[in-house]
């Protein structure tokens, strides 16, 4: 399940994205953000610096300032989001390529029937998320602007 702060992100990235794509794409504000993606400002302000720091977006400062997109979305992986911003991804810490941890509980991770079920479906779950992008999402458009609006009901 993905966090409240990602869905924030999520939204974010989509409205600066489309603002690229657009004929005359201009930085937008935190304020303009916050409104075209109906997320809190306050929750942003963390979100929009973790995005910038992460070198997915710029921010400029003065009259004209603002944040806009750097990378393009091909190149905007969703799982490098989730881990970004919701941390590992995996469902067990034996499991995370990124944050290994054995499990304190495991005597045999080579045959913990635990570890070998949700390996399975978290390597299904992993081989679709890795090839997701950013681009992805914009492409289905109102499809992931309802999934978004869907999962935040669940």
């Amino acid at each position: 399940m993905i966090t409240q702060k990602m869905k924030y992100a999520l939204k974010a990235l989509l409205v600066l994205a489309d603002e690229a794509a657009s004929a005359t794409p201009e930085a937008l504000t935190i304020e303009a953000i916050a409104k075209r993606s109906d997320t809190p400002k306050r929750f942003l302000e963390h979100i929009l610096l973790e995005l910038r720091n992460a070198g997915i977006i710029a921010s400029t400062r003065g009259r004209s300032g603002g944040y806009q997109m750097i990378k393009a979305p091909a190149e905007v992986s969703i799982s490098e989001l989730l881990r970004l911003i919701d941390g590992p991804i995996a469902p067990l810490p034996c499991l995370s390529r990124r944050a290994y941890q054995r499990c304190e509980d495991c005597s045999d991770e080579q045959t913990c029937r635990i570890r070998k079920v949700f390996a399975d479906i978290f390597w299904s779950y992993l081989l679709l998320i890795e090839s997701l992008t950013l681009a992805d999402m914009l492409r289905s458009g109102a499809v992931a602007d309802q999934v978004l609006m869907a999962s935040s009901g669940a």
